[in-house]
């Protein structure tokens, strides 16, 4: 069996007084990926929020490759090997795609000449602000400055929301590039039930704060009615 990356026992989090995850029970193996489907405010957002530091956690424990980094704060949750690409993306607006990168990095394989061969359009627009991007090009942006802080394990936050179609194949295709060749363990939540399935073999479904499924990726593509079920939708996405 390979190192446990995460291994997250019992945990109760939410915001303020407010739970909203209850008893999340999870182990993502070294180098493995995961995706997180659910609809929405059941708490996948929170789960990764959780993991990084950014809510209260009431009780239960985390761990990061044997190390307990449940009192520690989010920046030292960084420095152990934790990368994020939040929901709303966060770029600085009036730094460029330079400077959005530098100010992330941290000694490791992860350096500007590896993300700029890997995501070619922002060596083109290195010197753009980013205001001045894309969705999909701040999308690009931070994935990219995640990266830059060289971690073991990567959580990303609806990567594909509010892009269009096409702009999605183009991500689905670098996501996978990271998958297959990064050797990161990826947590990846998505509403998009085709790119989450496609992207993991394992995939949880939560509802309600909780984990209601944990399986293989697979019997979710070939089941249509138990997508939907869990996913408590009339048609899968």
């Amino acid at each position: 069996m390979s190192e446990a990356a995460l291994v997250i026992e019992g945990l109760h989090a939410g915001y303020g007084e407010t739970v909203v995850l209850e008893a999340i029970d999870l182990v993502i193996e070294a180098g493995a990926s995961v995706s997180i489907l659910g609809r929405n405010g059941v708490g996948k957002t929170t789960l990764l929020e959780s993991i990084m530091g950014h809510t209260n956690r009431h009780s239960g424990a985390i761990n990061l490759f044997g190390a307990a980094i449940d009192h520690e704060p989010a920046y030292r949750r960084v420095a152990r090997g934790l990368g994020y690409v939040p929901q709303e993306r966060e770029v600085f607006p009036s730094l460029s795609v330079l400077e959005n990168l530098e100010v992330a990095a941290r000694p490791g394989d992860w350096t500007l000449a590896r993300i700029f061969e890997f995501f070619p359009q922002l060596m083109q627009r290195r010197s753009h602000r980013g205001s001045q991007l894309s969705g999909g090009e701040q999308q690009m942006l931070a994935i990219g400055r995640a990266l830059m802080g060289n971690p073991r394990v990567l959580l990303m936050d609806e990567p594909s929301e509010g892009l269009a179609p096409v702009v999605v194949g183009a991500l689905q295709a670098g996501l996978m590039r990271l998958r297959d060749e990064a050797g990161l363990s990826i947590i990846l939540v998505e509403q998009n039930s085709r790119l989450a399935l496609s992207f993991a073999e394992r995939c949880l479904v939560m509802n309600r704060g909780r984990i209601v499924h944990d399986g293989a990726a697979m019997d979710l593509q070939a089941d249509e009615a138990l997508l939907r079920r869990l996913l408590g939708v009339e048609g899968a996405s």
